[in-house]
């Protein structure tokens, strides 16, 4: 089965636990799940259901051949309150962001950053003597009660998100390593999966798009940046993660 949809792992458990003719494993079949990337290669025509099936089954064949690890219910659903914290974070962000554009636009400076912006914006827009239009400050009082509202649903995400680490050993191992938090630990574990399907940590790496580009002929191999292959937002938060630890040793001469 080719991993192109969301819905790739629910079908796989549903097969396994299946019963009658929708049990494959039964019928002597075992599911595994295959990267779309690792698919197209083998399509040799036009793309449509059957040049699929084919190119899905000459794939499955390959000795060499990587597959997906399945993912729990409870790791899709911890990967769901990252995405919903996420969203929440970008809306908050180009909120904050509005907010400095239109106060600015009539010459009231604001710093940087969401926690220090907001009580300066409040007091501007309280002030009476502020360059601030009155047609305008009470849709921007608005929008700063919306960003408080999105910082607190994003609290609450987090204390889902805390509250299912806890109950997981891996997650509290991984926790463990400098510069791994909350999120990283529980993103890490809801996206790897079973960590056995990796022979070694740098098949994991080069998983999450963590090693180097090769390019090369006639015996010559170049490496480039990164391939920054696999989950974009893993990665962000291990290299985010990296460079915090990097920094505390400078800075406590390590």
């Amino acid at each position: 089965m080719r991993s192109c949809n969301p819905r790739s792992s629910s079908w796989r458990r549903a097969a396994r636990r299946s019963t009658g003719r929708g049990n494959f494993a039964k019928l002597g079949h075992e599911v595994k799940l295959i990267a779309a990337q690792f698919v197209r290669p083998f399509i040799m025509a036009n793309k449509n259901d059957a040049a699929d099936a084919k190119a899905i089954w000459t794939a499955a064949q390959q000795p060499e051949m990587r597959f997906v690890a399945i993912k729990t219910e409870e790791q899709q659903a911890v990967l769901g309150l990252h995405a919903i914290r996420e969203r929440l974070k970008k809306n908050r962000t180009a909120a904050v962001n509005q907010i400095h554009g239109l106060m600015g636009e009539f010459g009231v400076e604001l710093p940087k950053g969401w926690r220090g912006m907001l009580p300066k914006a409040v007091a501007a827009l309280d002030d009476a003597t502020s360059s601030t239009p009155a047609l305008l400050r009470s849709q921007l009082r608005r929008q700063i009660e919306g960003i408080r509202s999105l910082t607190e649903q994003m609290a609450e995400v987090e204390r889902q998100i805390a509250a299912w680490q806890r109950q997981q050993a891996d997650c509290e191992r991984i926790a463990a390593i400098p510069g791994v938090g909350l999120l990283t630990a529980t993103a890490a574990v809801a996206t790897v999966g079973d960590a056995r399907t990796f022979r070694s940590g740098r098949q994991l790496a080069a998983y999450l798009g963590l090693v180097p580009r090769q390019s090369g002929t006639g015996g010559r191999v170049q490496l480039l940046g990164i391939t920054k292959r696999g989950d974009t937002y893993l990665r962000t938060l291990l290299i985010w993660g990296a460079e915090f630890a990097r920094k505390f040793d400078l800075r406590n001469g390590g």
